[in-house]
């Protein structure tokens, strides 16, 4: 039982009711935490972000110095940073902060504010330290050097819609990519996006609360549309500018790009996703030569992390193969058949560091070292068991190292990790069933490991979560039932409440955040089930591929079947009161339990979900359903909106209406269809509401509330 001692549970005296203004207020108790690592080029130095406080929202900048275990402020703005970039020895970083320029000398912890030009962003050292590129008025690319002088500007817009050294919506929404500019190793040039969203369709966000207003204008690149043109330039510190070429007809989208010792390289991707190119880049004339090319009948995946390439050159991509996701090194898969690669974090020399998964429940921290490179990985002690075992302790994977010449697990506990690897030097990110929050290590050889405080809040309750594996497909889910919940009470109705779409997984070996909200609403009187299901990560390429083409059959059927496969195992759930609640694409995924299934789902509560595909974006759409123009009955199939007349179950809808993630349009269509079809609902419009409602303590447990008040008036609880 997740986060709950052997002998059961043990109820704590704060109230229930306190739980959704901790969670908005502490923006998912991340507040307090450390997060953004970057470790100095000699491994000495760990650089990171954490407020002052559990709801402190202005973060500082921290350098942790690993020899003594000591930290110290480097820059503690009043407007706190949301983000900072280092130069490549990590002794110089930059930030803004308040609108300002700011860079920080680590050793000395000096600050001083730069005299930039315009609205600044995106601030980035060049790799030697002395100047320091950033993107001015949201499309004007800069340089200015460290010490304040010679401010010039690189790349200015030359249309009405382009701008320079940014990423893209698409490239920032759907495929991880959201840097524009990289520079050369020695300073002297960097590799410049330039987007033209001339031809992006123009959409119009607006809040009817404050008619006086003008609606905000957005550019959109909506499934079947056009999207941002983008090209890429060798830009140097004079202004000159030289194209990168590649067939841009055939491969429209840059998912990746970089600067390294080898030279400027980019991945670009095919508009149908099947096929992906990486590009060495000649930075003098701008040839680009064939790297690697993937090819996929469905999608070709984009791992984070990839491409990148070795201190020998070797390039570190991924490959699908017989079902698993494999780490390839210059094209040679390096890890074992079973062994889901998810995503290379870190590439030293030839030592990369990246996660993986043979239970989806749990991610591990994987080193691939090349035998005789030198560099062994830190050893902690047997007593530590977040720490790094070393040879022949237990916890290193032998079922898989031993087979793999390199290869080690460096993470031991049950748990979702991550981390970073420089120089011998490992930040270790641990997250656990056992407690909330995460705890961070930082491990060198030789040396005592040293903890990385975390000031975030505990949260109000405790997780009372059963994991569950079910079904012929072991589906993963987690069971929630009340702290005051004991055998032989009266049956509990059950709250379906998944993600199940393919960007997250919620069925995890931790206590994620979200999960406390559900276990709010088993407090409340539910049994609250949550399932991973077709599509969702860590299970492979082949069940990721599964919802080509049909993005609700087989996830809602895993719902069901698991939903069935629980109540068999805990006959305390009572299968007559089952409600499903949801957002962004579990939203939809909750209309649609009650417009095909009305026998098993009794109610249900959709927030901020999308009833014509064709208004989500083209990158991630078309990568599961195609072009519209080409296969219009999968989007047609795939809408609530011809199903509206079937609806017989009560329903609410919830959308903010600044969503320019999810347009509230589709919302507002599928009401419209509703009310034609004479369908009683429920519609409640969050006004000035972006996608994600949870900034407000206030209107974050107002939502709550309003969504149990729904399914208690409908019988669904007491």
């Amino acid at each position: 039982m997740i986060g709950m001692p052997e002998n059961g549970p043990a109820p704590r005296s704060v109230g229930a009711d306190g739980l959704p203004r901790q969670f908005a207020r502490t923006r998912r108790f991340s507040l307090g935490a450390p997060s953004a690592f970057t470790v100095s080029a000699d491994g000495a130095t760990v650089l990171f972000l954490r407020s002052r406080g559990g709801d402190d929202p202005a973060a500082c900048l921290w350098a942790l110095d690993v020899e003594s275990g000591a930290e110290r402020p480097l820059a503690d703005p009043s407007g706190g940073i949301a983000a900072y970039a280092t130069d490549e020895a990590a002794g110089l970083a930059a930030f803004v902060s308040a609108g300002r320029l700011r860079v920080v000398d680590v050793a000395e912890g000096k600050v001083r504010e730069l005299p930039a030009n315009g609205v600044v962003s995106d601030p980035r050292p060049d790799p030697t330290g002395r100047r320091v590129a950033y993107v001015s008025d949201g499309g004007a690319l800069r340089v200015i050097g460290v010490d304040g002088s010679g401010d010039r500007l690189i790349a200015e817009p030359d249309g009405p819609e382009v701008r320079f050294g940014v990423a893209e919506y698409a490239a920032a929404a759907s495929m991880g990519r959201t840097r524009g500019h990289w520079w050369s190793p020695d300073g002297a040039r960097l590799l410049v996006a330039r987007v033209d969203e001339g031809d992006v369709a123009l959409l119009y966000v607006t809040d009817p609360s404050e008619p006086a207003r003008p609606p905000r204008a957005v550019r959109y690149p909506a499934a079947g549309t056009a999207n941002a043109e983008v090209t890429l330039w060798i830009a140097g510190l004079d202004g000159r500018r030289v194209e990168v070429r590649w067939d841009r007809a055939a491969f429209e989208y840059v998912t990746a790009a970089g600067w390294d010792a080898h030279g400027p390289y980019l991945a670009v991707q095919s508009r149908d996703q099947r096929r992906v190119r990486t590009l060495g880049v000649d930075p003098d004339s701008g040839r680009t030569a064939l790297l690697a090319e993937q090819h996929d009948a469905h999608w070709v995946h984009l791992a984070g992390g990839t491409p990148s390439r070795t201190a020998a050159g070797a390039l570190v991509a991924h490959a699908d193969l017989d079902g698993t996701r494999r780490l390839a090194v210059d094209g040679v898969p390096v890890t074992p058949p079973g062994l889901q690669v998810r995503e290379v974090l870190s590439v030293d020399g030839d030592a990369v560091l990246f996660t993986a998964s043979t239970d989806p429940t749990e991610t591990h921290l994987w080193l691939y070292q090349p035998e005789n490179t030198g560099t062994r990985p830190p050893a902690a002690a047997p007593e530590t068991p977040e720490g790094v075992p070393g040879p022949g302790q237990p916890g290193t994977a032998p079922e898989a190292s031993e087979r793999t010449p390199g290869l080690r697990r460096l993470s031991v506990e049950p748990g979702v990790h991550t981390g970073v690897w420089r120089a011998g030097t490992l930040v270790h990110v641990a997250r656990t069933p056992t407690r909330p929050g995460a705890t961070t290590r930082v491990l060198r050889p030789g040396r005592p490991s040293v903890t990385v405080a975390s000031l975030a809040e505990r949260p109000v309750l405790d997780l009372r979560a059963i994991p569950l594996t079910t079904t012929e497909r072991e589906l993963r889910s987690h069971l929630l039932l009340p702290s005051w919940h004991r055998p032989g009470d009266p049956r509990l109705p059950v709250l379906v409440d998944p993600y199940a779409g393919a960007a997250l997984q919620r069925v995890t070996a931790e206590q994620a955040p979200m999960t406390f909200v559900s276990q709010w609403f088993a407090e409340q009187g539910f049994a609250v089930l949550i399932t991973d299901g077709s599509g969702t990560p860590g299970r492979g390429p082949d069940w990721e591929r599964e919802v080509h083409g049909d993005l609700w059959g087989r996830p809602l059927a895993d719902q069901v079947a698991a939903l069935h496969a629980a109540a068999a195992r805990h006959p305390e759930l009572d299968l007559d009161r089952v409600a499903i609640r949801g957002w962004s694409f579990s939203g939809t995924l909750a209309v649609m339990a009650v417009l095909r299934h009305p026998d098993v789902f009794h109610a249900a509560v959709a927030g901020a979900g999308t009833s014509d595909q064709r208004l989500y974006d083209t990158h991630w759409r078309e990568r599961f359903l195609g072009h519209p123009d080409r296969h219009p009955e999968r989007y047609e199939a795939c809408s609530p909106l011809p199903e509206a007349s079937r609806l017989s179950r009560p329903l609410l809808l919830i959308h903010g209406l600044a969503d320019d993630n999810v347009f509230p349009a589709g919302t507002l269509r599928l009401s419209a269809a509703l009310l034609a079809a004479g369908r009683p609902h429920e519609v409640l419009p969050l006004s000035g509401a972006a996608h994600a409602p949870t900034s407000d303590p206030a209107v974050f447990e107002g939502l709550l509330l309003h969504q149990l008040g729904f399914l208690r008036r409908h019988g669904l609880v007491g």
